[in-house]
């Protein structure tokens, strides 16, 4: 029997069903999802789904690329936000790509203090069945799995990157993106909102990576979207929040979280983000590429708690000429 797997053509002498296929392969059926003929499987139906001769199958796994917040605040000031009814104590998530191995990502997430780690959907390397994955040393006990479509360009792209998401952890909070070109990476917006419809019509709860238009934002979560995330510069650049107006414009008229997403460089950027009134900011790079990944995971916890504290606080009025700070009554 013939099977193709994830994209190679493997041979067979004996009739399998999912389950004993995974278990000649040395995978645990409860860390994957597997796709048949571009059908999903149900976990529970492993052991009586035969194989048959010419499937094509996928199998995949969460990468770098759970429960919410328990035991309150982590942080001191107990100034939580929620996301789809679910309380969360950190307005700081996390991606798991780029670092250079899964310790270094371990470490990083508990020094930033996420809750909320966003994770890519890849095929499982059926060559090395034994190869670390995500889940080994981030536990989607303790942090909130967030799947993303990364590397996706069009609407069907996303929806089966997602259904295998929910199959494989099963986790309906997901982060939707749909890129345009890649080179700027910005969100290709037709299809991202006509992957939202589908997705929110099958009971996904979406969390949205979009642009900077406050017409389209507003219209995403009037869609059903359950955060809006708008990018500051494109993905992966460093640059910052390059449009600060048009993000004020949509925290102000949301009604769900918003929260930045892509272009932070430094922690200087993350407490500008939270300055605006973002309920949060989304990073990966500026933390993975830094020369020192858990120093800047520890710089980026204090930048968001500190842009959310002055945003509190509120700013003071800017002012054409100098005002002194000290009294001149009783100058010498």
């Amino acid at each position: 029997m013939n099977l193709t797997i994830n994209g190679e053509t493997k041979k067979f002498e004996d009739s399998l069903s999912v389950e004993q296929l995974l278990g000649q392969i040395g995978l645990d059926g409860t860390k994957v999802a597997v796709e048949r003929n571009r059908e999903i499987v149900p976990k529970s139906g492993y052991a009586n789904t035969p194989l048959a001769d010419g499937d094509n199958l996928e199998i995949v796994h969460f990468i770098g690329g759970g429960s919410g917040a328990k035991g309150g605040p982590k942080g001191g000031e107990g100034d939580g936000f929620e996301v789809a009814g679910q309380p969360y104590w950190s307005r700081l998530l996390v991606g798991t790509g780029k670092y250079k191995d899964f310790e270094q990502t371990k470490k990083a997430i508990e020094a930033s203090g996420a809750e909320i780690v966003t994770v890519a959907v890849r095929r499982v390397n059926v060559s090395d069945p034994s190869e670390p994955m995500l889940v080994d040393y981030v536990d989607p006990k303790v942090y909130t799995y967030l799947p993303n479509t990364a590397g996706c360009y069009s609407a069907d792209e996303a929806v089966r990157t997602l259904r295998l998401a929910r199959e494989a952890g099963g986790w309906d909070l997901v982060k939707l993106e749909v890129l345009g070109d890649q080179k700027t990476l910005y969100p290709n917006m037709p299809e991202t909102i006509s992957a939202a419809e589908t997705l929110i019509k099958e009971g996904f709860k979406v969390m949205v990576y979009c642009a900077d238009d406050p017409i389209q934002a507003k219209r995403l979560e009037e869609m059903g979207c359950v955060a809006i995330m708008p990018l500051a510069a494109p993905i992966g650049s460093g640059l910052g929040v390059q449009n600060p107006v048009g993000i004020r414009i949509i925290v102000e008229q949301a009604n769900v979280p918003v929260l930045v997403d892509a272009g932070v460089g430094t922690a200087s950027d993350a407490a500008v983000a939270m300055e605006l009134g973002c309920d949060g900011v989304l990073m990966n790079t500026a933390i993975a590429e830094a020369k020192d990944p858990v120093k800047m995971a520890r710089a980026m916890k204090l930048a968001v708690e500190s842009g959310r504290l002055a945003y509190l606080a509120g700013r003071m009025a800017k002012k054409k000429y100098a005002d002194p700070s000290s009294p001149l009554a009783g100058l010498i």
